[in-house]
C-alpha cells in the first residue's frame, strides 16, 4: 500500500557505540597546549512509515520502540532486532521538542540556554589591531551572557502528525551491524552526541 507524503517521519538513529575521533583534528590548541581527542557518533538516515508511522504516534520522547517499524531510507529493509530510544525532534518549520513540555502542541517558555537554545551572542572585539584575523574577516567574540533568558517556542514532548522528524539512539543492537545497512556511505556526524573540549 502507498503511502502518503504527510505519513512519512525523517529519522535520525545515532549509534552511541561508533565513536570515532574527529578526521585532520589538531592534537593542540591555538595556545600550544594539548587537546584532548576529540570523538563524535555515527548518525544514519531512515524512514518511518506506513504501520511504523502509526506506532510512533502518541509516543513520548524517552519511550523505546522495536527497530522493526524504521526503514531504511531508500530501501525495504528495517532494522528489525535492535531497540531504539526516542530522544527527540522537529516540525516542519525546525521547532525542536522539549521532553519537560507535556503533549504535543506549540507552547512558549521563558527559558535559559538548553535544548533548542543556545543563548550565546557575538560581540565585536573593541581593540582595533585585532579586528580582523590574517585573512581579513571580521573578528568576533562568542559568549553566553550570565542568567540570560529569552522567550522561545518548543513543541511538547508527544510525537503527533505535525512532526516532521525524529531522532532516535540505540538501545540494545541487532545481529547485523548498523553500518552494514548503510554499506554506500549514507552517514553524517552526530552534533547532539559530540563530546569535545571548548576551543580556546
Amino acid at each position: 500500500m502507498a503511502t502518503r507524503d504527510d505519513e512519512v517521519f525523517k529519522g535520525v538513529v545515532n549509534d552511541p557505540e561508533s565513536r570515532e575521533p574527529y578526521p585532520n583534528s589538531s592534537p593542540t590548541t591555538r595556545g600550544g597546549r594539548p587537546r584532548k581527542e576529540r570523538t563524535f557518533s555515527r548518525s544514519y538516515p531512515v524512514e518511518i512509515k506506513g504501520n511504523g508511522y502509526g506506532q510512533f504516534l502518541g509516543k513520548r520522547i524517552g519511550d523505546t520502540v522495536d527497530g522493526l517499524f524504521v526503514s531504511i531510507k531508500g530501501g525495504d529493509d528495517n532494522l528489525a532486532g535492535y531497540t531504539l530510544m526516542i530522544t527527540g525532534g522537529s516540525d516542519k518549520t525546525g521547532t525542536p521538542m522539549r521532553p519537560d513540555l507535556d503533549g504535543g502542541s506549540r507552547k512558549s517558555v521563558l527559558t535559559t540556554p538548553t535544548v533548542g537554545y543556545k543563548g550565546k551572542k557575538r560581540r565585536r572585539f573593541k581593540n582595533k589591531t585585532n579586528r580582523r584575523s590574517k585573512h581579513g574577516n571580521q573578528l568576533v567574540r562568542v559568549y553566553t551572557p550570565h542568567g540570560m533568558r529569552q522567550r522561545r517556542v518548543f513543541r511538547g514532548n508527544t510525537i503527533t502528525a505535525d512532526i516532521v522528524q525524529v531522532n532516535l539512539k540505540v538501545v540494545e543492537h541487532g545481529n547485523k551491524p548498523l553500518s552494514s545497512f548503510f554499506a554506500n556511505g549514507q552517514s553524517s556526524e552526530s552534533d547532539a552526541d559530540t563530546s569535545s573540549e571548548g576551543e580556546d
